[in-house]
């Protein structure tokens, strides 16, 4: 891929980058990240192939940046047919923006048992479309590929370097059970060091 190919996403690394080193407030984040992450995904062509790959059983999360100072992550998360996560939640802000595709989106509230409950209907968004998460407007959700028969991409900043974070799945019976997510790749694009 080349540096021009690049271009959309390394300039909204840097200009992330610079804006969440001011401190601004979350919902100034938010606002103005989540516009940033709306002009990406409106445009395609800046995603390298080897981190739009679906996994034959369960979605991907690539790591498509990791701020050295824990600023902000991005991720690729790439939805095979009918692929969905758990009810889970992330414990940091969080855009998440469709690339290709569609996805549905459920928002949960816990009960007074602590079970997930479901907050009105799921919705769809679609490709150039971005929602926000966080412990103070909703966290917790279900993501699901809309697509029964193609493969759906969002593109996902958090206010974490997300694979490392300590997060939450909440079952029908109450039951929460930590996880990590990690990532699925193992290696880094360079994104950078390309003519």
């Amino acid at each position: 891929m080349t540096a021009a190919a690049l271009a959309p996403l390394r300039r909204f690394i840097t200009d992330t980058t610079a804006f969440l080193r001011t401190e601004p407030a979350e919902a100034e984040t938010l606002d103005r990240a989540g516009r940033w992450l709306g002009d990406l995904v409106a445009q395609d062509g800046w995603l390298p192939e080897a981190l739009a790959e679906p996994g034959p059983d369960a979605y991907r999360q690539y790591l498509l940046h990791a701020d050295a100072q824990g600023l902000f992550s991005m991720v690729s998360f790439v939805w095979g047919p009918g692929q969905a996560t758990p009810v889970h939640d992330h414990t940091v802000w969080g855009l998440i923006g469709v690339l290709r595709g569609q996805e549905s989106s459920q928002a949960y509230a816990l009960d007074a048992q602590g079970r997930p409950q479901p907050q009105g209907a799921a919705h769809l968004l679609r490709a150039g479309q971005v929602e926000a998460v966080s412990p103070r407007i909703g966290d917790i959700h279900r993501v699901a590929n809309a697509y029964d028969d193609a493969v759906s991409i969002s593109i996902h900043v958090y206010g974490a370097s997300i694979g490392t974070v300590r997060r939450h799945v909440y079952r029908d019976d109450g039951e929460i059970r930590p996880f990590v997510s990690g990532y699925s790749n193992a290696w880094l694009p360079n994104l950078w060091g390309l003519d």
